[in-house]
């Protein structure tokens, strides 16, 4: 009965469970990246700290939780996706611009990776986000 039930579900909502999945996983793994970024990097170090611990892993951490409802088919779920992909989004936008512009003024050097590695995360979330705002996951029979 319980494969059934995961087959129609599956059926219903395409990429339901592999968004979730991938949403935990690539979380779970931000951790661990964003302290590395946040405290290696020499350049605008206290940039780094400040948006990490205020924005990033605050960010991470909701994203986790999120994907636990969404595993668990909560309906608290895709909310909760759609508040941490928007803090992800307040904060990789403004960073990547401003990494890249200080790159192009050549005020801190070697910066080009880190504001593109930004920008492509804006873009990835941005892409997450316009699936869990499509109304299917707020309509009724699935959850």
């Amino acid at each position: 009965m319980a494969l059934v039930r995961v087959f129609v579900m599956s059926a219903v909502v395409r990429g339901y469970w592999l968004m979730a999945w991938i949403g935990l996983l690539a979380n779970v793994a931000a951790l661990p990246i964003i302290g590395v970024v946040a405290f290696t990097n020499q350049a605008l170090q206290t940039t780094n700290i400040s948006l990490a611990f205020s924005l990033a892993w605050p960010a991470a951490i909701v994203g986790i939780v999120a994907s636990a409802g969404l595993l668990a088919e909560r309906r608290w779920g895709v909310i909760v996706a759609i508040v941490a992909l928007s803090m992800a989004l307040a904060g990789s936008l403004p960073y990547g611009i401003v990494r890249l512009v200080l790159d192009k003024a050549l005020v801190v050097p070697d910066s080009q990776a880190l504001g593109g590695l930004s920008l492509l995360m804006f873009v990835v979330n941005l892409l997450a986000l316009l699936y869990w705002c499509r109304p299917i996951h707020r309509q009724g029979g699935r959850l």
